[in-house]
């Protein structure tokens, strides 16, 4: 079964550099970046556990391992503060559809607790 991408390529041309992994690197290089983070990508969008991660992605747990040594390696946040600077902002609006509240606030009655006083 084919992989659809969900990055577009030019979303994918700002990023790849910025994975470790790449012919220039030194040590192994990665087998496959662009389905590793659509793997990441696939697993934020579904928000199932790692081991429900498609055979298409490759090994759910390898898949994981790598995830990690990126985290602590800060590259998801470099990732993430270079598609940021080139965001889309125009027509964002966030209103209460968007923006839940807690069930709770609201202004529904609150419970008090009254103390009975023994004498």
């Amino acid at each position: 079964m084919a992989i659809k991408y969900k990055l577009s390529s030019a979303q994918w041309d700002k990023i790849k550099d910025f994975l470790p992994g790449k012919e220039s690197d030194p040590g192994r290089s990665a087998e496959n970046n662009r389905r590793f983070v659509e793997a990441v990508l696939w697993i934020g969008e579904n928000g199932c556990k790692w081991r429900s991660l498609p055979e298409e992605f490759g090994n759910w747990n390898s898949v994981f391992q790598r995830f990690r040594r990126f985290a602590k390696k800060g590259v998801w946040q470099i990732i993430f503060n270079t598609l940021a600077v080139s965001a889309d902002t125009k027509w964002l609006m966030i209103d209460s559809t968007i923006v839940r509240a807690h069930q709770h606030s609201a202004g529904a009655l609150k419970k008090t607790v009254v103390k009975k006083v023994r004498r």
